[in-house]
């Protein structure tokens, strides 16, 4: 099983972009982030033509996530638990049928700034919330990830010039420290199980070059429940397609896992 996770800024803006990826990788999963539509307005035919389910959780101009799955998909929920009053669209999940199945939650974390205020407390908040989420899906004992754009830069390896990154609230250490609690819970993050050192990146800006001189930040990732974790095979950045025409800032992290 090949599970995606893309932040695609925007379906409407890059919809032939992302239709020509699934064409060229078909993951049998992809999770999706800044969708930027509400569920109604979601170009949902042209995906479902290539063999996907597609379940959103959208929200107008802003956030959005989405689960294409190749695979049967049950049990959908929309939204982070812990805050009724939370009208962003940031968290989906669902279970996908392969020859196991595997809980697939896909999210986009809040930026965060300017930190610190209002925008970082949210932050703060909401990963105290993905922990409990988190924690609960150790409970259940099950193959189980939670993908996306984190907006998290973990540790200086993480990005291209990590002191320009030091007030940022992707980067300042409550942020990784939030981060670390969580996958100390017992989850494995995928690529670091399988790679390490500086130079993996998953965003670049879209000035100044960045991408042609490398000067990125790895903020998306896998986090796997030891279920999962034993399944995992292999785990990559796909970087090059960053420099294709009309390009998301991201681009697509891969796992394999048995499944």
């Amino acid at each position: 099983m090949r599970i995606a996770t893309f932040n695609i800024n925007g379906v409407k803006a890059r919809a032939e972009v992302v239709l020509d990826w699934l064409r060229d990788g078909a993951p049998d999963v992809a999770l999706l982030q800044e969708i930027k539509s509400v569920d109604e307005a979601f170009p949902r035919e042209p995906f479902e033509d290539l063999g996907y389910r597609v379940e959103t959780h959208g929200q107008k101009g802003f956030n959005g996530v989405a689960i294409l799955s190749k695979l049967p998909i049950e049990d959908v929920t929309r939204g982070l638990p812990g805050d009724e009053d939370d009208e962003q669209a940031r968290w989906i999940e669902a279970t996908v049928i392969g020859a196991r199945a595997v809980r697939v939650c896909g999210l986009y974390l809040p930026n965060g700034n300017p930190a610190p205020g209002p925008k970082y407390d949210y932050k703060l908040g909401w990963m105290d919330r993905l922990k409990t989420r988190a924690e609960a899906l150790l409970k259940m004992e099950e193959p189980a990830l939670m993908a996306g754009d984190y907006n998290v830069i973990p540790q200086d390896d993480d990005a291209a010039r990590p002191d320009a990154w030091r007030d940022d609230a992707l980067a300042r250490p409550e942020t990784r420290a939030a981060f670390r609690e969580i996958v100390n819970l017992g989850f494995t993050e995928a690529f670091r199980a399988r790679k390490q050192g500086p130079g993996h990146y998953s965003f670049w800006d879209y000035q100044a070059g960045a991408y042609d001189r490398n000067d990125g930040i790895r903020i998306d990732h896998h986090l796997l429940t030891p279920q999962a974790a034993d399944l995992l095979t292999e785990c990559w950045i796909e970087a090059e397609l960053r420099g294709r025409e009309k390009p998301s800032d991201h681009v697509p992290v891969w796992i394999e896992l048995d499944a």
